[in-house]
């Protein structure tokens, strides 16, 4: 019997580019290089920030890290915003939501800390702070994307009228 392979999963691809044909492959990563470094350098920015927000105001060992939920808040809160501006309003050059979008503000949020804050919380004996700061910021993050987003049309909206 013929050995059995299991399929090849891979990303999604543009139809019209047979990745067989090297000059192909060659064009499509070429393409991607301007968008790897506009979000390397968005996350370096944001994740700056971030650290900057964590020195400025640091949370005391099994206190609740009222930092990093709200970096995570306003993240959310800044990305409804983006997100409204860039697709009904402004038409953006492709590298601004890849910088801003994924990288800056992706660099500045971050569900890894949040992780490690939760973790450090119950190993540190303080299980309810942990179970509150993960509910916590979980829907205020939803609250204020949604809500930024749904102000930021109706600002555009009444701006229009």
């Amino acid at each position: 019997m013929g050995e059995v392979r299991s399929p090849v999963h891979s990303e999604p691809t543009d139809p019209d580019v047979d990745l067989r044909v090297p000059a192909q492959r060659r064009e499509l990563a070429r393409g991607q290089w301007p968008v790897i470094a506009v979000v390397a350098a968005g996350g370096a920015i944001g994740a700056c920030a971030r650290y900057a927000s964590a020195l400025l105001w640091p949370t005391a060992t099994g206190a609740f890290p009222w930092t990093t939920l709200w970096v995570n808040v306003i993240g959310c809160g800044v990305i409804g915003v983006f997100m409204v501006v860039i697709t009904d309003v402004w038409a953006a050059h492709r590298l601004v939501r890849p910088f801003f979008g994924t990288g800056v503000l992706g660099g500045f949020t971050t569900f890894s800390t949040y992780a490690v804050d939760i973790q450090r919380l119950v190993d540190g004996g303080h299980a309810r702070t942990g179970l509150l700061y993960l509910a916590s910021t979980l829907l205020a993050a939803l609250a204020a994307v949604w809500a930024a987003a749904n102000l930021t049309r109706r600002v555009i909206e009444w701006r229009q009228s």
